[in-house]
């Protein structure tokens, strides 16, 4: 999953949120040096990308994607999702996209000294370019995608993914539907383990 699912996941706990916005910047037992909601921001993170690479419809899309976009077809999935969920952000939630994104722009104001560097140095752009409600459009997904080609240097045509995704938007659509049901119920029950250990 990309950063809008996970923010969203997260529940209302703003520290969760960030945790698990930043989770990838944490190795190992780092985690242990953060705030216990941090905390578990970063361990659901975790559990939520472990889940969804072990779901079986996440691994037949990701296959069929495979000729498509080689190595990069679970990355594009992840991208894509998000923007399925920010697009039709009205069917999981009650608040509207643009007042989510805002809400969590001030969270990463307010906690920016618990980010890890890089993400540090990326967030006003991510701000102030309105990157999670920009999820909402194919442009905006493009504009992403173009900022992933040249900061990452990954070999994806952003203008053929987005041609990939207008094609098979409703298959996309009947595959990310019931599986994000199905994490949603998985992260409810994750959120009353106990991950003390």
């Amino acid at each position: 999953m990309n950063y809008l699912a996970h923010i969203f996941l997260s529940g209302a706990d703003k520290k969760v949120q960030l945790g698990n916005f930043f989770a990838d910047a944490v190795k190992g037992s780092s985690y242990k040096n953060y705030p216990p909601a941090i905390t578990n921001g970063i361990l659901l993170h975790r559990a939520i990308d472990d889940f969804t690479d072990n779901h079986p419809a996440v691994k037949a899309m990701i296959q069929q994607m495979r000729p498509h976009f080689g190595r990069y077809s679970a990355v594009l999935l992840d991208i894509y999702f998000d923007y399925l969920l920010a697009s039709r952000f009205d069917t999981f939630s009650d608040i509207p996209l643009k007042r989510f994104a805002r809400s969590f722009y001030f969270t990463l104001i307010r906690h920016r000294r618990w980010l890890p560097d890089r993400f540090k140095r990326f967030m006003w752009h991510f701000i102030l370019t309105n990157r999670l409600y920009k999820y909402a459009s194919r442009e905006g997904i493009k504009e992403a995608l173009e900022i992933m080609v040249r900061v990452h240097r990954i070999t994806v045509s952003p203008s053929e993914a987005i041609e990939y995704l207008q094609e098979h938007e409703m298959e996309l659509w009947d595959v990310f539907h019931p599986f994000f049901t199905e994490l949603q119920e998985f992260v409810s029950r994750f959120a009353t383990t106990d991950k003390s250990n």
